[in-house]
């Protein structure tokens, strides 16, 4: 297990040192494609999986972010084209396992442990026979639907959101978002990026996800607390279908440094993003909440 942990740390870290963060997919045909997901049934890949999918489809040039494992393809009565190399993604869970002696709901001998499973996937590109309705041409919506959805998924949340100044920041003593006035943006999408980043730290607060800044042993705590938004608002971005950014590029080197050092680091911020994005969206839609950790 622990050679697994380092070798998707490994990646990351080398994208990250190459400047190409892999929670950002700033390029897409299709609004639909921002976000990598299962082709058969359109769920979204979830966590740590979105970064090692991003990488593997800029690495190769893939058009589209839509994946199957290799009986998945046969389930479609297509195949993986002979020679073709999988993508190997995992499966990430904290659980929480109790000792021997009887534990009371107040608390007693409980530890987290992390779960870890390995499976391989494939691209909609090395796949041969697929039924064309799943590889539909060209954009699937006009090009401003993504900003309609992500206002949606703003208003859903009720947070208060204050416009003016020139920064974006949340407040936790106050609870609210601070934005620079929509007019200040180059483009839509650039606010709603930046509106959802801040959305990601809105869901930190005690009555939401309860992410307190802790501090860990190989990280400060904002700058973990970053990480969480950095990743929880490329998630919220690639669900509405506009690209991601890069908000807080200095804080890059001290990413990079608690990676080196601590190889399940990745691991638990992606975990903790996810749940960030999970809360905001199933306010948004009741039905996004329940979906699963991982689609397969």
């Amino acid at each position: 297990m622990s050679d697994l942990y380092e070798a998707v740390t490994a990646r990351i870290v080398a994208a990250l040192e190459a400047g190409t963060p892999p929670w950002i997919r700033p390029w897409s045909t299709d609004p639909a494609d921002a976000a990598p997901c299962n082709l058969a049934t359109r769920r979204p890949y979830r966590g740590v999986n979105v970064l090692l999918l991003n990488l593997q489809a800029a690495a190769c040039g893939y058009e589209r972010n839509r994946w199957l494992t290799f009986r998945g393809a046969q389930a479609l009565g297509a195949r993986v084209r002979r020679g073709e190399t999988g993508t190997p993604i995992v499966f990430f869970k904290l659980k929480e396992v109790r000792g021997e002696s009887e534990v009371s709901e107040a608390g007693g001998d409980v530890r987290v442990v992390p779960l870890l499973r390995t499976f391989t996937v494939f691209n909609a590109a090395q796949i041969e026979g697929l039924p064309p309705e799943l590889l539909p041409q060209g954009p699937s919506a006009p090009a401003w639907s993504p900003l309609e959805a992500a206002e949606d998924v703003l208003w859903a949340s009720g947070a208060e959101i204050q416009h003016g100044g020139s920064k974006a920041f949340y407040a936790p003593s106050q609870d609210r978002i601070q934005l620079p006035a929509r007019s200040a943006f180059p483009e839509a999408r650039d606010y709603y990026a930046v509106a959802l980043h801040e959305l990601t730290h809105w869901t930190g607060h005690p009555s939401r996800c309860n992410r307190p800044l802790m501090p860990r042993q190989t990280i400060e705590a904002y700058a973990f607390e970053e990480l969480v938004a950095e990743m929880g608002a490329a998630f919220l971005c690639a669900h509405v279908g506009i690209p991601g950014r890069l908000e807080h590029a200095s804080y890059i080197e001290s990413w990079l440094r608690a990676m080196r050092s601590d190889k399940r680091l990745i691991f638990t911020a992606a975990s903790r993003a996810q749940a960030a994005a999970d809360y905001v969206l199933g306010l948004a839609s009741p039905q996004a909440a329940e979906a699963a950790e991982v689609a397969a």
